[in-house]
């Protein structure tokens, strides 16, 4: 019986016989193994305060051996414990990190510290074998740092907890109405003006409380190559989000030319100090194609398509754009006309697509929240789980474009329908921000109440997909978005312990959401908790919040009842 998480797929064993990390213990690396060799040194070796000195060879006594197996699955890895070594391969270089994670959890919760707080304690592990493969590519985490700015170690944390939960996909949200948070050298006022806001609201909308300081800040483009770097190193790939033609007022109160100045007075405007959904969105023009073309091009250098298995991908929302300014602007309603257009559904799709297309010269590839297949020429009834259909446009994408389907299901059902690759993030079912509980101490309530239990009952493929339809599912995302997050240990508390239910049902091939063994993964996470504990993690305890995590009288928007299935 093994406390893993997540659950690998299987695991043989007997504690009759174990291996001893000692002084002695030495780390031999093959080919492609660099990335597990300098973790298991930096990492695993600083906790058992242990130098793991490089083996002579593979043959050495004692030695912790990593390589290579083309017999495996790429991300997979079989670890095998004996009393006289450790090894792990693993079917790329990311399946030996992954078997590492392993390695780590099976030593105890104090590896997972930074130093040795029992020396000489915690350093044995029984005789086993562990053989692991992802059910899923895709595994991914949504941080919204254009909200609340999570500053660079923030950000290097997160890669590590989501490393140690073998999450590979940081999808970072960089920009939107309440702040731009990426230098972009030709464009220097989205970072001098558009990165901070005057004051900002405490709590939800109907809240009447308001922090009254400035808050903002961004990451320099060396920046942002250190979190490429330091998440490549851990086989994480981080997709950059630039969020276009709506939640852009930051980026037009920067820069008042981009905004609908035919409408609205565009110089008045100043980085948005509330939540929701401004009414403010990009002027549908040239010059404003052009300077986000700008801005594209320096992403493009800063996260390189190499950099891990989803590297050519760029996020770009593409989401919840109000129409009334267009509606009102005779210069968006000349562009739908020039263009031949019905309306101002088919102006968001066609802006959408013009970037769409932009990078797919590129050699990259666009992925949008499900609001993308609107405004197309074609459309399906889809059917959605639990009955019924709805009609979701599906037409007007390159083929390499995906969708991140977050309204429910429906938008991912039929853009795999499509042809298009899809990644799962129902808000219904993992939005981290939602509440936890329906208790009346939970912090900020926000959305449905979505439990441990209910995250690790979260099926990502939905029915009515056929074989070829379901291969479409890339993976599943869990997404934190951060209105009401004020704090990295208000991030904490909305991600855990659930994010470590999310990462089993991304990563393990577990059965149907009702014969999951959900008293099992409780009696895993007794062990989890104290590895968290070790992190430093601000997690909700599963008694409910402590003291100092509520927030008494600052107003959510709870949502009442199940969540519906759609």
């Amino acid at each position: 019986m093994t406390d893993v998480i997540p659950a690998p797929r299987a695991v043989e064993g007997t504690a009759s016989h174990v291996f001893r990390f000692d002084a002695d213990t030495s780390l031999w690396a093959g080919p492609g193994t660099g990335t597990t060799e300098r973790w298991l040194r930096a990492a695993l070796g600083a906790a058992l305060g242990l130098p793991l000195p490089a083996a002579a060879d593979a043959q050495e006594p004692g030695a912790v051996r990593l390589r290579l197996d083309d017999a495996l699955e790429p991300e997979g890895y079989r670890l095998t414990v004996t009393e006289g070594s450790v090894e792990i391969r693993g079917g790329g270089p990311a399946g030996v990190f992954w078997g590492a994670q392993t390695l780590r959890q099976l030593l105890g919760p104090d590896a997972f510290r930074r130093a040795p707080v029992r020396p000489g304690a915690g350093r044995t592990l029984p005789a086993q074998v562990v053989e692991d493969a992802p059910r899923f590519r895709w595994r991914g985490l949504l941080l919204d740092v254009a909200r609340h700015f999570m500053p660079k170690d923030g950000v290097l944390r997160y890669l590590d907890l989501m490393a140690a939960h073998k999450l590979n996909v940081l999808h970072l949200h960089l920009t939107d109405d309440q702040g731009w948070r990426i230098q972009i050298e030709r464009y220097p006022r989205l970072t001098e003006v558009g990165s901070w806001r005057a004051r900002t609201r405490f709590g939800h909308r109907a809240s009447p409380l308001w922090e009254d300081k400035p808050h903002g800040g961004y990451y320099t483009q060396d920046d942002i190559r250190e979190i490429v770097a330091y998440a490549a190193e851990r086989h994480i790939t981080v997709v950059p989000e630039i969020d276009v033609p709506g939640h852009s007022q930051a980026a037009i109160a920067a820069y008042p030319e981009l905004g609908n100045t035919d409408v609205v007075d565009t110089t008045a405007l100043t980085v948005w100090d509330d939540w929701g959904v401004s009414r403010n969105v990009l002027a549908p023009t040239d010059a404003t194609l052009r300077f986000y073309e700008g801005v594209l091009e320096e992403v493009l250098g800063l996260f390189p398509a190499e950099a891990g298995q989803f590297g050519a991908f760029v996020h770009l929302g593409g989401d919840e754009c109000p129409k009334d300014q267009w509606r009102a602007s005779p210069t968006a309603q000349a562009r739908i006309k020039e263009l031949g257009l019905a309306d101002e559904d088919e102006l968001q799709a066609w802006f959408v697509g013009h970037f769409d297309k932009w990078l797919a010269a590129r050699g990259r590839r666009l992925i949008g929240w499900d609001e993308i297949l609107e405004g197309g020429r074609r459309a399906e009834a889809t059917a959605v789980p639990g009955g019924g259909a709805a009609a979701v446009p599906t037409g007007g994408l390159t083929p390499g474009a995906a969708v991140s389907s977050w309204r429910g299901y429906a938008g991912g059902i039929a853009a795999a329908r499509a042809g298009h690759d899809v990644v799962m993030c129902p808000e219904q079912q993992v939005y981290l921000d939602h509440r936890q509980d329906a208790g009346a101490d939970e912090p900020v309530p926000i959305g449905f109440v979505r439990t441990l239990q209910d995250v690790y009952r979260f099926e990502p493929v939905p029915d009515g997909l056929d074989e070829a339809q379901a291969r479409r599912v890339l993976g599943t995302q869990a997404n934190l978005w951060t209105e009401v997050m004020e704090t990295t240990a208000r991030v904490d508390y909305q991600a855990f312990p659930r994010l470590a239910a999310f990462a089993e049902v991304a990563w393990s091939a577990l059965p149907a959401p009702q014969e999951r063994d959900f008293a099992d993964f409780e009696r895993r996470m007794s062990t989890h908790y104290r590895r968290l504990d070790a992190l430093g993690v601000g997690y909700r305890p599963p008694t409910g919040p402590l003291p100092w995590q509520r927030r008494p009288g600052v107003l959510g928007r709870p949502i009442e009842g199940a969540p519906p299935v759609r």
